[in-house]
Order: C-alpha cells, then structure tokens, then sequence
C-alpha cells in the first residue's frame, strides 16, 4: 500500500485543524499513513526558523487568530489557548510512534485515531496530554490492547531516538512546519494545502 509520510506536532493547533480531513483522505485513496511526530523546538531553528513560543507577540498573536479564521470556516471547535498547551511533549509524541510499532506487531488499534485524538484532546478539550491517565483514556478509545505496556513504551529511550530521528529526518527532507505531508515525494506544508494533497493523491 502507497503512503503518506505525515510530519507534525502533537502540539500544534494547526496539526488538529487538518488531522480528521487527513484520515479522511487516506481512506478516500486507499494510502496508509506513516506517523512522524517531530518536535518544532527542535526542527525551526535547525532551518532558520522560530519555534511558536521564541516568535514575536505580533507573530503569535496572528496565528492564532488565523488558526481561529481556519477553525470557524472549517467548523472544527478549537481554543484560543487551552491551559494544557504547553508541556512535556515526550509521551504525546511518543505514545504515537508506540502504537505505530504496535501496529506493526499486529495490534488491532486504530493508530490515525488515536492521533487525531491526541491534538483533539489538547485543543477541543484542554486536557493535559501530557498525563498517563488522559493518554490512557485515548488509547483505549481508539481500541488497543496493554495499553500500560504501550505507554512504558512510549518513553522507552528507544521511542524517545525515533522521535529524534523524526526531527532530523525532517530537516532533511525539507520540513518547514508543522503539519507536513509528503505524497510520492512531494512536499505539502500546512493543513490548507489538503486540498492539494487530494489533487497530488487523485492523480
């Protein structure tokens, strides 16, 4: 099965903003895909660029009324700044890579659900995913197994490398932000650009 190769934050309000849309068209087009969460503290400045938090006011300040343009147009609920939006990101980001390796081992979870679940948590409900027992909760909604296990996993030193390989992985492959999608090798940044993502799936 073809894939997409889907870089972003677990953080990132703009990530919640395209991760349902993007399930979706997976589905649509039959394309598996391969979840790379990535750390922007660590990706924007190795390319140049500024980290949400290191940003000017103004800059902030824009983007989050343009995440909220976005969210009432697209009819998505989003918060302006829920509590929860900064924190430790070690076990949101690596409860994703856990179960995508759980996956490979033949659990029936639903990984895209459990991801869309996590920035859902975050930016819809403000919930501390950062919490063993909130990252419970979402693994169990989206139907794994030894969800204890998968969470020891998910901060296991192992899990915690692959997420640093996500991050020079996708300075490498030209990642400028978050939410990143590569179909066939070609580079998509940011969730108003699905709809070239479709066009780049359906052709």
């Amino acid at each position: 099965m073809k894939t997409i190769d889907y870089y972003y934050s677990t953080r990132s309000n703009f990530t919640y903003l395209g991760a349902d849309r993007l399930n979706i068209l997976a589905q649509k087009y039959n394309r598996k895909i391969v979840h790379r969460p990535i750390l922007l503290s660590v990706t924007m400045p190795a390319i140049g660029g500024q980290s949400f938090d290191t940003r000017p006011t103004m800059l902030r300040n824009y983007a989050m009324n343009d995440a909220l343009r976005c969210a009432e147009y697209l009819q998505i609920p989003l918060l302006r700044e829920p509590i929860h939006h900064d924190g430790p990101v070690e076990l949101p980001s690596g409860i994703v890579i856990a179960a995508q390796r759980a996956k490979k081992r033949g659990d029936d979870g639903d990984l895209d659900l459990l991801s869309l679940k996590v920035v859902e948590a975050l930016w819809r409900d403000d919930r501390d995913i950062a919490d063993e027992d909130v990252i419970f909760e979402l693994c169990e909604t989206a139907g794994y197994n030894d969800i204890k296990a998968l969470i020891s996993e998910a901060l296991s030193p192992g899990v915690q490398a692959e997420l640093d390989r996500n991050c020079r992985e996708a300075i490498m492959r030209g990642v400028i932000g978050a939410p990143t999608y590569f179909v066939d090798g070609e580079n998509f940044y940011g969730q108003d650009r699905l709809e070239f993502v479709e066009h780049a799936l359906a052709r």
